[in-house]
């Protein structure tokens, strides 16, 4: 299992992209976390198997209906922790 941390800017906020997000990771069986940024970003923490991951990343590039997603940047990350499920997070 593998970390990876996300950046998804663009018009990602008010569009339901964190829920959306939620949705897939979680039909994904993906674990971790989706948040917005302060600058209109929306950052996500995401756990699972590579090639799962990677499907997922892929989901981003595009979001819900209503989003514009300009960038997806991804890091890997060190398994700090585990997460239970996935969860939309107020930062």
């Amino acid at each position: 299992m593998k970390t990876y941390h996300l950046r998804i800017t663009g018009k990602v906020q008010g569009v339901w992209y964190r829920a959306s997000a939620k949705d897939k990771a979680l039909s994904l069986g993906l674990k971790g976390k989706v948040w917005n940024e302060p600058d209109g970003a929306v950052g996500a923490l995401v756990q699972g198997h590579e090639d799962v991951v990677s499907e997922f990343i892929e989901w981003c590039k595009e979001g819900p209906m209503l989003a514009e997603v300009n960038d997806v940047v991804v890091h890997e990350q060190p398994m700090t922790e585990a997460y239970p499920s996935f969860e939309i997070v107020r930062k």
